[in-house]
């Protein structure tokens, strides 16, 4: 689902975008120093369901962990997602748990 689709970093925005159907996703985010903060996760009706959730945010880790970044989670949807996802924990940065 997701992969058929270009996870956008809108660095001018601070926003992950993914277009899936006609329809924009988006993961807002403030970056400070090594850290990038998730802070809002803003996905259209017509498109949300619990596996594009998933899928999205998903991605939007793998490109992170690829920049070599550590993740603080402040919106629950996303902290959620890293609590059911043993393998994200390990970017959070030292000391945090979730």
């Amino acid at each position: 689902m997701v992969e058929a689709a270009e996870l956008i970093d809108n660095d001018f925005l601070r926003q992950f975008e993914l277009k899936m159907d006609g329809h924009l996703a988006k993961i807002e985010y403030s970056l400070q120093e090594r850290k990038i903060f998730l802070t809002k996760l803003i996905i259209p009706e017509e498109i949300n369901n619990d596996e594009f959730k998933k899928e999205f945010i998903a991605a939007v880790f793998e490109q992170i962990q690829d920049r070599n970044l550590s993740v603080m989670p402040t919106s629950p949807a996303i902290a959620k997602f890293v609590r059911s996802n043993r393998k994200y924990k390990r970017m959070l940065p030292v000391g945090v748990r979730i």
